[in-house]
């Protein structure tokens, strides 16, 4: 029987390390199989609290999430109406769910910072590694920060922060006929849920009347080709919109089934701990204890908020009830008989005097439970 030397085990030793670390090295360089992904859409309107559900969402720790990438086709193209813009929409939403950012290439010049994206400092992964090295994935990242430290990295770092995540999250408001958007629900790579977030047309249409300047020409691109008479222009816009959540409900309830989640804004803001929970379910998230603590945070604060797209801490309940303090009953007659179908649709009571408009007591919400199944 051979007997080893101390320098013959040392030796030996030394080659199985070797082959050890190889082997471990060939494992982490060999092609890995791609991440597989879970895509939603969240379809709203403008002024329907979608940048709010948009910020549940972006900040999971979990998420990709980009605020209206359309944005960006009806900048570049905003001499065409919307119905002309819905395929260039549909192609670009369907690339930046496959983390193909090179879509953008059409609408932004050559040599660009991810700070060309709109918004894109509401997206808590472009704040975060590998976009941004500031701040921790694990933070909840307020956009003022993030804008300050996180604007100068390449637009490369938008693509490369997709690819690493398990959910990509879009949220749009420029679909207003989802048949252009067939090839997406089909498509089985994606296996795309759409979360449906309405609010009270009335509610919207005061919301609209505040930020008209920031809307005008999107406003246009809707109603081009329509009645453009300026007094009328808002209820035309309010016309469009709410023909648009009766054509999402019912082109898309009963083919996605349950992949469609149909929500709204005030029942949000009634129970945000419950309602987020939903959402995080729906979407096959963790509602983790630090997003808890922010979601109770910033729908509990002080005051109404007044800047276009801002969600910071805000008295939310109020927010949602705001609009019948100042609409006008002919204001709102008109916006309730334009929209009368969406809001028996979806759970929207009429206002029958200017008694029950003021009057906080009287509650302009039908029960969840009685929304059209």
């Amino acid at each position: 029987m051979w007997k080893l030397s101390k320098t013959d085990i040392l030796v030996i030793l030394a080659i199985q390390v070797a082959v050890l670390l190889c082997f471990t090295f060939q494992l982490h360089h060999m092609p890995q199989e791609k991440l597989t992904q879970k895509h939603i859409l969240i379809l709203s309107s403008w002024r329907s609290g979608s940048s709010f559900v948009g910020q549940l969402f972006s900040q999971h720790p979990n998420v990709f999430y980009l605020m209206e990438p359309a944005w960006h086709v009806w900048t570049a193209m905003y001499q065409n109406s919307a119905t002309v813009l819905h395929m260039a929409v549909r192609d670009l939403v369907q690339s930046v769910f496959k983390c193909d950012m090179s879509v953008f290439d059409a609408y932004m010049k050559e040599h660009r910072n991810k700070s060309a994206l709109f918004q894109w400092e509401t997206s808590r992964a472009l704040c975060s590694p590998p976009a941004c090295d500031f701040f921790q994935r694990s933070d909840i990242i307020p956009k003022h920060s993030c804008k300050t430290l996180c604007g100068n990295y390449p637009f490369s770092k938008v693509e490369e922060a997709c690819k690493t995540y398990s959910h990509v999250v879009l949220k749009e408001v420029r679909f207003f006929d989802l048949r252009v958007l067939y090839p997406l629900f089909i498509d089985p790579s994606l296996n795309l849920r759409i979360i449906h977030l309405v609010r009270d047309p009335r509610a919207v249409f005061h919301s609209r009347e505040n930020a008209a300047n920031e809307l005008a020409r999107d406003t246009k691109i809707v109603v081009r080709h329509k009645n453009n008479m300026k007094d009328m222009k808002p209820y035309a816009i309010m016309k469009a919109i709410c023909k648009s959540h009766i054509d999402i409900y019912m082109q898309v309830k009963q083919s996605l089934k349950d992949r469609y989640l149909l929500v709204r804004y005030e029942d949000i803001v009634k129970t945000p701990l419950a309602s987020a929970a939903q959402l995080y379910q729906f979407a096959g998230l963790h509602f983790l204890p630090s997003l808890q603590s922010w979601v109770h945070n910033i729908t509990h604060g002080q005051g109404l908020g007044t800047k276009v797209f801002d969600t910071d801490s805000r008295d939310a309940m109020n927010v949602s009830r705001a609009w019948r303090k100042t609409l006008s009953y002919f204001q709102t007659a008109t916006v309730q008989n334009i929209c009368k179908d969406a809001m028996k649709l979806l759970g929207y009571q009429p206002a029958r005097s200017e008694d029950e408009l003021k009057n906080m007591a009287f509650d302009l919400l039908y029960a969840e439970e009685s929304l059209a199944k």
